[in-house]
């Protein structure tokens, strides 16, 4: 594989804002790496228009966006049959005339790669042998996952071609580049377009940001992003994409992207409502094990995911389940991400039953047959207080694509029972004691 490796190492404490912005990265590129097909979203869209007067289009079918043929053969040799939720509404923006600006926000898996990158393919004039569109990604190995998409969607469309803005790419001075589409990372961009002027950020037409909140958890991202933007032309498309909308990235959104139209996915509200949340009291880590193994006999009919809050927790636990003679897969920090994706791989195949994870795993995994989700130690942050968001994280993997979930919490002390209370008030949602003896009742709510 071309992806270098990316290991997450072992940090200390102080470290912890530099260990999630690498998880983070890791996550999304992870995403990524195993996405073989689009998540069945069933979220509504919001749209907010920056003209309100406006009529509002979304589209049922690419033949409706009147796409080059070449393109439109393109879509559906990459598996397209109709658009995803997000390419219903966001396409006709992207390709209108004039085109416009849009700040969206989409979780992996809904087809927002696909839909800028059908974008920047029906913008560029194959005509003009130079840069006409720029793309830029947090790191090139996400870099890298958005060039492929290209290659494939373009793939009947070999006149457009495609050059990566990454470190170590060496280009002699006084190179004027020829390719229509640049993806990059913003440091070697930025270069590019002022330094060594290898583009005319002039002539750009499209400038798509991916992964905002990946980006701008990346020291030095923001403002190497934010001095490309200002090189372009006033009427530059700026295309703006992000996971989250936490303020420090609306912000950032809001200084690249002038005058936007907003797409967001509503997407947490309705997560637990199809879950059936239990915990189950216990007093040490032994007996968290031996519940788990009275669980685990009436569970592995589905598929589970059990979250430890250390790596030593999980690899003595999944040890500790192999020995009990369980089919057990281990996701760890240390893993390259490409050794995580063929971990995934398995587990979604269904060669083993039961994913034993930190919160590497928490975020964005969509593996469809995920029923049952045990949380071995409940999610805290660093300061002890209850992760409500980690908990939505978690606890989200199951009961999706609106079938039923089960998640199990694992009660060890007062302190555990005192953030569980504290969960069950954040999300008025009541969390039911379970018994693990009985076991006819487990697989009933299993089933």
């Amino acid at each position: 594989s071309q992806i270098s490796s990316l290991r997450i190492k072992d940090k200390p404490e102080e470290n912890g804002d530099k260990q999630r912005d690498t998880d983070l990265i890791n996550t999304s590129l992870l995403n990524k790496l195993i996405r073989n097909n689009l998540v069945n979203t069933t979220n509504q869209v919001e749209v907010l228009q920056k003209d309100p007067n406006s009529p509002l289009y979304s589209v049922k079918s690419f033949e409706e966006l009147r796409l080059k043929p070449q393109l439109l053969q393109g879509v559906y040799a990459m598996g397209f049959n109709r658009p995803s939720k997000i390419q219903e509404t966001a396409l006709p923006m992207m390709l209108a005339e004039p085109p416009q600006n849009l700040i969206a926000q989409s979780q992996s898996g809904t087809g927002k790669t696909a839909a800028f990158v059908l974008a920047m393919l029906s913008h560029v004039d194959p005509n003009n042998h130079f840069p006409q569109c720029l793309c830029v990604s947090p790191t090139y190995e996400l870099a890298l996952q958005t060039g492929k998409v290209i290659e494939q969607m373009g793939k009947y469309y070999p006149e457009v071609k495609l050059v990566y803005a990454i470190r170590g790419q060496k280009l002699q001075r006084g190179t004027k580049l020829q390719e229509q589409i640049v993806i990059g990372t913003p440091g070697t961009m930025l270069d590019w377009c002022g330094k060594f002027k290898f583009i005319d950020p002039k002539k750009i037409r499209v400038f798509v940001l991916d992964e905002a909140d990946v980006m701008i958890a990346t020291q030095g991202h923001q403002d190497q992003s934010i001095r490309i933007q200002r090189m372009l032309p006033k009427n530059c498309q700026m295309l703006l994409f992000s996971a989250t909308f936490e303020e420090s990235v609306w912000n950032f959104a809001q200084r690249i992207v002038p005058d936007p139209n907003i797409i967001k996915l509503k997407r947490e509200e309705e997560t637990l409502d199809t879950i059936k949340q239990y915990y189950v009291l216990c007093n040490c880590k032994e007996e968290k094990f031996q519940a788990l193994c009275n669980i685990y006999g009436a569970i592995t009919i589905a598929q589970a995911m059990i979250f430890c809050h250390t790596r030593k927790t999980a690899g003595w636990l999944a040890g500790e389940l192999s020995r009990e003679g369980h089919q057990v897969a281990l996701l760890s920090g240390e893993m390259q991400v490409e050794q995580r994706a063929a971990v995934i791989e398995r587990f979604r195949d269904g060669k083993e039953k039961v994913l034993v994870t930190t919160n590497v795993c928490a975020r964005g995994i969509d593996v469809e047959q995920v029923s049952v989700v045990i949380n071995f130690d409940l999610p805290v942050d660093k300061d002890g207080n209850p992760d409500n968001e980690t908990y939505l994280h978690r606890i989200g993997r199951t009961g999706r694509f609106g079938k039923r979930g089960l998640a199990i919490n694992m009660v060890d002390s007062k302190m555990s029972m005192n953030i569980l209370n504290r969960i069950q008030e954040h999300f008025s949602k009541k969390i039911e004691r379970l018994d693990t003896d009985d076991l006819d009742e487990i697989e009933k709510i299993a089933g």
